[in-house]
């Protein structure tokens, strides 16, 4: 699959570290010009996570020849707007969009449905969907004039099941909503040759998840678990990744892939 999406061009938004920088230099790996898109373009420092290069545009430049990280708060539109404007600019119009921003980031302990606070639950909205709305409606109008295109969201497998204790509420139902624009922003944008689809990852030894919560849902028991006996390592979600964003998907438009090990079977 070497040189697969040479000539194409890539965002990745929400892909300084973790599941979305596996998925950058993944593509950048395949032949793709990869702009990443991010918060924080430093973020993988802040759990530890071990760069290859100075900085995550230098890993994509050294893999791909040329490459380009953008600093932006993608829950807001006008700021997204402006970052695929430089990628735009920069490298033309993306072939490829890959949103991986998002997370569970508020605190567990008051994410039941009944319990979950208005502060909480715009937080997981903004940067759980509405970084994907943006994303997409930022990039489509230059994806579809080229007559072809792949986006893929992130979900999550809490998008499709429910945790037996009734956590993670806003952030379950915040997937699940990405799943359903996903599907719809397939049928719209089908006829212009561009294909949508999700990845709905499950436990995966993240940096993030490495360095906080390693004891309990990345625990050897946790992954007992799993039919698969083992938890996600990002590279899994990159390879899901690999498959939606090359030609081996030409004719898969509107679907979920779950990469849990089978979790969601239960």
């Amino acid at each position: 699959m070497t040189n697969t999406l040479s000539g194409s061009v890539a965002v990745v938004a929400g892909g300084a570290r973790g599941i979305g920088r596996a998925c950058a230099l993944r593509l950048a790996d395949l032949g793709a010009t990869v702009a990443v898109i991010d918060l924080k373009l430093d973020a993988a420092a802040e759990y530890g996570e071990q760069l290859t290069a100075a900085s995550i545009e230098q890993e994509l430049t050294d893999r791909a020849g040329a490459g380009l990280g953008i600093q932006a708060d993608l829950t807001d539109p006008e700021a997204t707007d402006r970052a695929i404007v430089q990628v735009v600019e920069r490298f033309g119009r993306p072939d490829i969009l890959v949103v991986t921003a998002g997370g569970a980031i508020t605190p567990a302990e008051r994410s039941t449905a009944s319990i979950t606070p208005d502060t909480d639950l715009t937080t997981i909205v903004d940067v759980n969907m509405r970084t994907v709305v943006n994303c997409c409606r930022a990039a489509v109008p230059t994806t579809r004039a080229a007559g072809s295109g792949a986006i893929v969201t992130m979900a999550s497998q809490s998008a499709l099941w429910v945790t037996p204790d009734g956590s993670l509420a806003a952030y379950g139902m915040s997937k699940a909503a990405v799943v359903q624009y996903s599907r719809y922003l397939a049928a719209e944008v089908g006829p212009w040759g561009i294909r949508v689809n999700s990845v709905a990852p499950g436990v995966i030894r993240t940096s993030r998840l490495v360095s906080q919560q390693a004891a309990v849902v990345g625990s050897d028991a946790a992954a007992k678990g799993i039919p698969l006996r083992r938890l996600g390592e990002p590279s899994d979600v990159a390879d899901a990744v690999q498959y939606l964003t090359t030609p081996l998907s030409g004719y898969v438009t509107g679907q979920v892939l779950a990469v849990d090990g089978g979790s969601t079977m239960h």
